[in-house]
């Protein structure tokens, strides 16, 4: 069993608590911060999905808790549930942010020795019983991550559809479509391989904690699958005004798996995707990752076999992202030119443009952008900081180019340009293995 120390992210007071459970079969976890409108839905319905899908599993509900002042703990606690499933609900210690919280509920579910933990999102209101036996089902088979495929607006999702997907995708081989989805199951495994990581002071102890865990699955387990859980509906952000603090972290981290996992995508004998792209599309449970469904996101399949209409709409200030990234190349113009070299100018042009319609940087110059940053981080340690920042107004750029080329498709359509983007990061991937060495 772990012991409660300095670095622990549960109290010590719930250290009893735990101790009279004893052991579980399954955990289900939800991370939270004033989600106490939504939160007591949540805990219901995967408390009816755990007894509906598992009657004979013994599982205990965690709610870690970022501090709330909104009564979310006791929203929480209040929340229906069947009998005999255990609730536990505390405020946890470490660096504010969602890593943190994840850190405590896989301590809890390290101590309760539990075959599988499940994580859900607090602030949802589109949860289902069934997505309780979709997280869980694939890890009590004998995988040990299951990543979420959600049903989303073509607007939603924009560090997934820009960057993550397209580079995890390019760099290890994989098509896990949501690599940074916030439901997801991980295996009693996998919970000790993410504990005894030493990088819960980094961004992974805020927003970087969901490509580390993908990242880290693929690289060290391999046995990953994906769960069709049709629509997700949440409180979505703009990313003209909202993003940028989870972006930050979010490439940070996945800047520094490519490093630590550089002898993973890095060796082509070791990787299918060393000398001709051909990413293998990881198994879906739920669904059969054809179709509709595959569209991961923005299909018409809502992967409970129900037909749907297009996803709510995602609100996304277009004018406030032209702004940014024209300001932005202007503000970053030293980095930037450390970063792109003799690329920068290119940039530059694209960014004093005058016709907004066509302002944007295309898949293939994207694909260079992120691709010389990555190298950029890798060499220049103190400047950290100052790439991330200067990449923040060319992604608000690409993204401003991706409404404007899907202003009139509908969010399956738009799935296209999500695709030609990953075909441009694969295509490029020999530029990355010239830049890394």
């Amino acid at each position: 069993m772990l012991s409660v120390d300095e670095r622990a992210a549960i109290p010590a007071w719930v250290e009893p608590r735990i101790s009279r459970i004893g052991k579980t079969d399954l955990v289900i976890g939800t991370p939270s911060f004033n989600n106490a409108s939504t939160i007591g839905y949540v805990a219901a319905v995967a408390a009816t999905g755990a007894r509906k899908h598992f009657p004979s599993f013994e599982v205990v509900l965690v709610n870690a808790d970022g501090g709330s002042t909104d009564g979310t703990q006791d929203v929480f606690c209040g929340s229906e549930a069947p009998p005999g499933i255990e609730r536990v609900a505390f405020s946890y210690r470490g660096i504010p942010g969602k890593g943190s919280a994840l850190k405590a509920i896989f301590e809890i579910a390290a101590k309760l020795d539990a075959r599988a933990c499940v994580v859900l999102d607090s602030d949802l209101r589109s949860v289902k019983p069934e997505w309780v036996q979709k997280l869980a089902g694939p890890i009590f088979a004998g995988f040990d991550f299951v990543s979420p495929c959600y049903i989303r607006h073509k607007h939603d999702g924009t560090i997934t559809n820009n960057i993550c997907y397209p580079l995890t995708r390019a760099l290890y081989g994989a098509k896990i479509r949501q690599p940074i989805g916030g439901d997801f199951g991980v295996s009693r495994h996998l919970v000790h391989t993410y504990l005894g990581k030493d990088v819960w002071a980094t961004d992974v102890a805020r927003f970087g904690v969901d490509i580390f865990m993908t990242t880290t699955a693929i690289a060290e387990s391999g046995r990953i699958a994906q769960a069709a859980l049709g629509r997700k509906v949440h409180d979505a952000k703009d990313p003209a005004g909202e993003l940028g603090p989870m972006f930050s972290q979010v490439v940070s981290t996945l800047f520094d798996m490519m490093i630590r996992y550089e002898y993973v995508w890095n060796t082509p004998e070791l990787n299918r995707t060393a000398e001709i792209p051909g990413p293998e599309t990881v198994g879906y449970y739920g669904g059969d990752g054809n179709g509709d469904v595959s569209v991961g996101g923005s299909g018409d399949v809502d992967g409970n076999g129900d037909r749907g209409n297009e996803p709510d709409p995602v609100p996304i200030d277009v004018p406030r992202l032209i702004a940014s990234f024209r300001n932005g190349v202007r503000e970053h113009r030293e980095v930037l030119s450390l970063a792109l070299g003799k690329r920068a100018p290119v940039i530059e042009t694209i960014a004093s443009g005058t016709s907004d319609a066509g302002l944007g940087l295309s898949c293939e110059e994207w694909a260079l952008v992120v691709y010389d940053f990555a190298a950029a981080y890798r060499r220049n340690v103190g400047r950290r900081r100052l790439l991330i920042e200067a990449l923040v107004p060319l992604y608000n750029g690409k993204v401003a180019s991706f409404v404007s080329k899907a202003k009139e498709m509908s969010s399956r359509q738009a799935e296209e340009l999500v695709e030609e983007q990953c075909r441009a990061f694969e295509e490029s991937k020999p530029y990355l293995r010239d830049l890394w060495k």
